[in-house]
């Protein structure tokens, strides 16, 4: 059961609670998915959860694998558009918390990352794929230090998560989701950005050291080949 953290006032978090529970009961019929080390992820406070990403649907299965509210990031066509089915979109992902971010603007990483912080701030979880975007080819590609810099900022330890089956799902180039009783998400041990903090490393250094070893644990859990740097 989800804790009750959903941004919101009342009457947002019972819409949540209820679209949540429908997801996951749709979840659990189709795909049966496994959520391994969930001990792993504190019940309250900030925390990060950084993931590798394989498909779109990585930022449903894992909220719907976490005991809180997780708020990702999402692309403002997902807020804009028109008709019923701008209404509806709209509806879903502000629901579901998600953060609208515009990629035309060139300060839209930057922008993103300060959203994160606020989420932090009041003591929520925030999901972030270090690699940028989705792995087209299944390889675990190179993560960006913004993962490092939010952790450093915002005090908060970084959950590695590891998504495994979801592209079988969902593969490359398919619109429409597909059964497939072989989705787990991993979820592995706390890293603490204050070793960092305290050792007196140059920032950019410390980012890249703290980056580094999230990716490791991601690709520990994973499994996948690595790309090229």
């Amino acid at each position: 059961m989800a804790r009750d953290d959903a941004p919101g006032g009342h009457n947002e978090r019972v819409t949540y609670r209820f679209l949540r529970l429908i997801l996951a009961l749709v979840a659990y019929v189709t795909l049966r998915p496994q959520a391994v080390g969930l001990h792993n992820v504190p019940r309250r406070g900030p925390v990060i959860l950084a993931s590798n990403h394989l498909s779109f649907i990585d930022s449903l299965m894992i909220p719907l694998m976490v005991p809180r509210h997780v708020t990702f990031i999402a692309k403002a066509e997902y807020f804009t558009g028109r008709g019923l089915k701008g209404r509806l979109s709209r509806w879903f992902f502000t629901t579901m918390g998600n953060i609208p971010v515009d990629r035309e603007d060139p300060r839209a990483g930057q922008r993103s990352l300060e959203d994160a912080l606020a989420v932090l701030q009041r003591g929520g979880a925030f999901g972030i794929y270090p690699e940028g975007t989705r792995s087209r080819d299944g390889k675990l590609h190179p993560g960006h230090t913004g993962v490092a810099w939010l952790a450093l900022a915002g005090h908060a330890p970084v959950i590695p998560v590891a998504v495994i089956g979801t592209d079988k799902v969902q593969p490359v180039g398919k619109r429409f989701p597909r059964p497939y009783r072989g989705v787990q998400i991993r979820f592995g041990a706390p890293i603490d950005p204050s070793r960092q903090i305290t050792a007196g490393v140059r920032p950019a250094q410390a980012r890249r050291e703290l980056t580094d070893q999230v990716m490791a644990s991601i690709h520990a859990m994973s499994g996948q080949e690595l790309a090229e740097r």
